[in-house]
């Protein structure tokens, strides 16, 4: 159902969460000058740092998730840049409260040879 084949882009500077999709999708058309409609899955944090909101475009329509920690605070990066690009496993660190910006993958093996 959910194909994030195209880049996360999260946006490390809080937003206003009483804006909803069409607010988010003029955020992200007007001051990322970004396409809302191309797929992508672009990530919003508030000020309090626990809540987190999730909106993509899947062919006829936008999604909206809304993730609220009920203890606690997310971790997000210090500096404040326009927009930052996440990896998959990037994306599932944040959103488990994990802190992204100091873990780091695996290496990705091209296996070829099999026992």
């Amino acid at each position: 159902m959910f194909n994030f084949n195209l880049p996360i882009w999260f946006y490390p500077t809080p937003v206003d969460f009483r804006r909803q999709i069409d607010g988010l999708v003029m955020f992200i058309a007007d001051h990322l000058d970004m396409k809302p409609t191309g797929g992508q899955l672009f990530v919003f944090r508030n000020r309090s740092a626990n809540k987190i909101k999730l909106l993509w475009y899947d062919r006829n329509g936008f999604w909206l998730c809304y993730k609220r920690i009920e203890k606690g605070k997310l971790h997000f990066p210090s500096r404040r840049e326009e927009v930052m690009e996440l990896s998959r496993e990037q994306l599932g660190w944040l959103l488990t409260g994990l802190d992204f910006t100091r873990l780091t993958a695996l290496p990705a093996v091209d296996a070829s040879e099999f026992y």
